[in-house]
């Protein structure tokens, strides 16, 4: 009996350890996957840094080049008190009565609809600040005389106005869109200056005025010394 016993434990036995041993190998695979998971994570926060890096360089670029396009306000003429200079374009015959060239004594300068124009009217104009009055859209384009501001921007209510050319229907009374100046008619230029004459500066004293470089714009800024060559060359014959 005993040693039938003996036998019986040995086979037990036996069967255990083969049990064991058939045992498939588990704790080498979970830190396969975690070597794994620790280098995907660091794949994406390096490809997550580079694609940061990228978004900013991009927007860096884009901030220069809008820069560079966008003509700059004179920073002599920003202290308090100072006289801006400016160029404002119409067409002649929605500021001349009658068919004399800019009799107007003070007009409102309505109906302006570009944003950054409407920026400077708002933001910039001071009453003083002087302006180079161009007529547009016309046969012959050019500065046809001098004028002032009368009145700093206010909101342009002809934009409120279903009846008007100009109604904006997101312009709203208590949140307005759009703004306007009052500018008073000072005189006429001795002589009318044509673009095409303005253009022959372009390589010198006029090279970095903004109706040379960016000519499309309704309301531009003009640098002290732009302005004072104007005046120069209209005395010029």
């Amino acid at each position: 009996m005993a040693e039938g016993s003996r036998s019986k434990s040995q086979r037990i036995k036996n069967q255990a350890e083969m049990v064991k041993g058939n045992q498939p190998e588990t704790t080498a695979k979970p830190a396969k996957r975690r070597a794994a998971s620790t280098t995907r994570d660091k794949k994406e926060s390096i490809l997550s840094t580079t694609a940061k890096r990228a978004r900013k360089t991009t927007k860096a670029v884009g901030k220069i080049l809008a820069d560079e396009a966008t003509p700059k306000i004179d920073t002599n003429n920003n202290e308090p008190g100072t006289v801006r200079y400016w160029l404002m374009k119409a067409e002649p015959d929605s500021r001349i009565v009658k068919g004399k060239d800019v009799k107007f004594r003070t007009s409102q300068w309505d109906g302006v609809r570009n944003f950054e124009a409407r920026n400077i009217m708002r933001d910039r104009m001071k009453t003083g600040d002087k302006v180079l009055f161009y007529h547009s859209n016309c046969k012959e384009p050019g500065i046809a005389g001098i004028a002032e501001i009368a009145r700093e921007g206010y909101p342009d209510y002809t934009a409120l106005d279903e009846s008007h050319p100009y109604y904006d229907p997101n312009s709203k009374e208590d949140n307005p869109k759009w703004f306007m100046v009052d500018v008073k008619f000072v005189r006429k230029l001795n002589r009318f200056l044509a673009l095409k004459e303005l253009q022959s500066y372009k390589d010198a004293e006029l090279s970095d005025m903004a109706l040379i470089k960016r000519g499309r714009l309704s309301v531009q800024p003009v640098k002290k010394e732009e302005f004072e060559f104007i005046l120069r060359l209209e005395e010029k014959e």
